[in-house]
């Protein structure tokens, strides 16, 4: 296939047109190359297990490109007509395993209207992507648990290994989309429909869990004993956590409103906790961190003693060298 040439490779027409209501010829369609997910861990700390990755070749065969997971008719743009899992060889994810990725083959139809398209594509303007989906568990890589329900914390490390949801039984596939902000490392709209390794990216995107989902429908009345007790179970985890959090944050405040009186004596202390009430986490680390600095500038820390011992030539203070 020439390079960007968009023309089915052999074989690749007879896929297309099992989606189509009247047959398409080579020259009516634009094919390209899309790498949806991968099994390396993401921003997230989040992975998609092997397996996961096997399932998902056979759930996404036939399902619709849109843009920015907004499922509205208008904003379909592509479909996928074969899907697979592919290893590159010689590359590894980075805790040593074969770095395997989710290789797609889509198209979409030559017109006025995608002509645009079809351009932002061949630029490398559209080339991120994300997929939604939904799997039936996370589990935590340190204690082999959902990892809603257990006490680790994705993105920390115990032990000197790294804690991550490991992403599990795919159940459904919904879409994929062109999006702007990444969440995975290594895939994307690739350029042929080779094997090479490419420095495209993806986001992974929405992936729930079969709970979420039923959620998120209001099937509330269709959960089984299992899944009730993982609701419990997660409710009761994450209300541990809110505690400890308001605790944490509650401490922080204490802080903020400590170094404030040196740092902005004139501010009352009403307005400060008006201030702080809506301050995430971070950004009342931040702040403590500024009040700080511009505390140890205000009142510098100067050495009075002298490191042969006794008492510092020119202080009063009397200290002494220990």
């Amino acid at each position: 296939m020439s390079k960007d040439s968009g023309k089915p490779a052999p074989g690749e027409l007879e896929l297309i047109n099992r989606y189509t209501r009247s047959p398409l010829g080579e020259d009516e369609v634009y094919a390209f190359s899309v790498a949806l997910c991968d099994n390396e861990i993401d921003r997230d700390y989040e992975r998609f297990s092997d397996d996961s990755l096997q399932k998902l070749s056979e759930l996404y065969v036939g399902v619709t490109g849109i843009t920015d997971h907004d499922p509205k008719s208008s904003n379909q743009s592509a479909r996928i007509f074969s899907c697979r899992v592919e290893e590159m060889k010689g590359v590894k994810c980075s805790d040593g395993r074969a770095y395997k990725r989710l290789f797609a083959r889509a198209y979409i139809p030559r017109s006025e209207k995608s002509r645009e398209f079809i351009a932002e594509l061949d630029s490398g303007i559209k080339k991120e992507v994300s997929v939604g989906c939904a799997v039936r568990h996370r589990i935590c890589s340190i204690c082999g648990k959902e990892i809603s329900g257990c006490e680790h914390i994705r993105g920390r490390k115990y032990g000197g290994r790294l804690c991550y949801a490991e992403l599990t039984e795919p159940t459904d596939a919904y879409e994929w989309s062109f999006v702007a902000v990444p969440a995975q490392r290594m895939a994307g709209v690739v350029k042929s429909c080779g094997s090479g390794a490419d420095s495209n990216r993806i986001n992974k995107g929405v992936v729930m869990t079969e709970i979420e989902k039923k959620l998120f429908a209001g099937e509330k009345q269709s959960f089984t004993a299992e899944e009730m007790k993982e609701l419990v179970s997660r409710f009761r985890s994450l209300e541990r956590k809110a505690i400890d959090g308001e605790f944490y944050r509650d401490r922080l405040i204490r802080e903020v409103k400590s170094l404030s009186s040196i740092v902005l004596p004139e501010l009352g202390r009403d307005t400060l906790s008006h201030i702080t009430e809506g301050l995430s986490v971070r950004q009342l680390d931040e702040l403590i961190k500024a009040f700080q600095a511009k505390t140890e500038e205000m009142l510098p820390v100067k050495p009075q003693i002298f490191r042969g011992g006794g008492i510092s030539a020119g202080s009063n203070d009397g200290y002494k060298n220990i």
